[in-house]
């Protein structure tokens, strides 16, 4: 179903954050008491009834102000409601009206989008609709009394909400959206990369580390298929990050990377490999994530013929334990190479969710075993590989049965592990190898049952 979009508009500290997190049951958007914490616009799904929707939280407006980030946030306001069925101010009962509120209604009367108004922080009934009186001044319409920290109201409000809504529509595509992770350290280019892709400013890019703080996500078609986008907030040392808005957005890019179908590791062709990339690529591996190595800010780079191919080099000798991710070399301000990051994503993602057949997987390791024995230990004993098969996708896993996985060190680990990729294939996605102790005679006898069920 496509779903209409509700976009959630008013001036700063007014609880629009928490309101959105109580109209989606969720803890997604970020609530802090510091002013400006939320400045590009968010999305999360939301249902009352039998309707879904999609609530978009954008920055506190204000409009006697010019400094930074404030015209950003005003533009981003803009086109959240630009694609809005339905405009929801939220204003304070306990502050009642102030100028700022009436500069929003003034605003939002030049819109066409249907309006309603919800008084927050009206902790009980009887105070809520001595304080929503007044806003009836507003002319936006009826003003509705809530409290989004204890849920009061918040039933009415959404009945009103859906009753604007328009009428459903179905779209062709049915298939769940592939979800990329744009994840890197702050200001490495990954608001301006999603704003090339879009074609729009999505994301407010500055200079001025920590300008996106919660993720921010675009929906589009690329390569025949449906795409989720995710801008996350640029990720450093925890210990060097205050408990608050920066925190929280921390929080979320690495959740972003958990439930990713692939991430788009974005690195600053300027500054090279850092620690904080290196660490980050660890946790993409650790997670079991395809990935895709996008090098930013290449039209930036004097270079020559080689200069590539010596960059290339340099980043994979840094993060050597990503040597199965595509690299590109790209320019988010002239759109250079940009395209091409969807069909690379496209086939990381199919491999990720490969699954080969046990008779495959041992013709594999049939043929390394072949070029180099297993070692032995230094009472002689040797190891014996007895067969693998695979045991699960997204990321494809292995499990390879064994006499005594404690023969089998590090190297001849890593050397199973190149050769299954070198014969699997399964570019762009890492690979989980389990080790598992096993009997010779049970072993043989499970391989033959493997493989009476394949041929039947």
């Amino acid at each position: 179903m496509v779903r209409p979009v509700v976009a959630i508009i008013g001036r700063p500290n007014v609880g629009k954050s928490t309101l959105v997190n109580r109209l989606c049951r969720s803890r997604e958007a970020i609530v802090h008491d510091l002013p400006g914490v939320t400045r590009d616009r968010s999305y999360q799904n939301g249902f009352w009834g039998d309707r879904e929707f999609r609530v978009v939280d954008t920055g506190g407006l204000i409009f006697e102000d010019d400094s930074e980030f404030l015209p950003e946030i005003r533009e981003q306001a803009n086109l959240a409601l630009a694609e809005a069925s339905v405009a929801l101010v939220i204003v304070d009962g306990q502050q009642g009206i102030t100028a700022a509120d009436e500069s929003i209604a003034e605003w939002l009367r030049a819109h066409p989008c249907k309006t309603l108004v919800a008084v927050n922080k009206c902790e009980s009934p009887e105070q809520g609709i001595s304080m929503a009186a007044e806003f009836w001044r507003l002319g936006l319409g009826q003003p509705y009394p809530v409290s989004a920290i204890h849920g009061v109201g918040t039933a009415e409000l959404l009945d009103e909400v859906v009753s604007l809504l328009p009428p459903r529509q179905k779209e062709n595509e049915e298939d769940d959206p592939i979800e990329i992770a744009i994840v890197g350290r702050p200001n490495v280019g990954k608001s301006s990369l999603l704003n090339s892709i879009c074609g729009e400013s999505r994301s407010i890019v500055s200079p001025i580390r920590g300008t996106t703080r919660d993720s921010v996500d675009a929906s589009l078609k690329r390569e025949g298929k449906l795409w989720k986008l995710i801008d996350t907030a640029g990720i450093r040392r925890r210990r060097s990050v205050d408990y608050g808005p920066e925190f929280f957005g921390i929080n979320r890019s690495l959740k972003a990377i958990e439930r990713s179908d692939v991430c788009a590791l974005v690195i600053d062709a300027l500054d090279g490999v850092t620690e904080q990339d290196q660490r980050l690529a660890g946790k993409i591996e650790n997670d079991g994530r395809a990935c895709v190595l996008v090098v930013n800010k290449w039209d930036a780079v004097e270079k020559d013929s080689h200069t590539m191919s010596m960059m290339e080099k340099d980043i994979r000798s840094k993060l050597y334990f990503l040597d199965w991710a595509d690299m590109l070399f790209t320019s988010a301000l002239t759109g250079q190479r940009v395209e091409g990051m969807f069909a690379v994503a496209a086939l990381a993602v199919e491999q990720h969710r490969r699954r080969v057949s046990t008779s495959v997987v041992n013709e594999v390791l049939k043929e390394a075993l072949s070029w180099r024995s297993p070692p032995t230990s230094r009472g002689g004993r040797q190891g014996r590989l007895y067969y693998g098969t695979q045991v699960a996708t997204r990321p494809p896993s292995f499990t390879l049965f064994v006499n005594e996985p404690r023969l089998f060190g590090d190297t001849y680990r890593r050397y199973v592990e190149r050769h299954l990729r070198e014969g699997l294939g399964f570019q762009g996605t890492p690979l989980k190898l389990f080790w598992r102790g096993k009997q010779k005679r049970d072993a043989e006898r499970d391989m033959a049952k493997q493989q009476h069920d394949t041929s039947s």
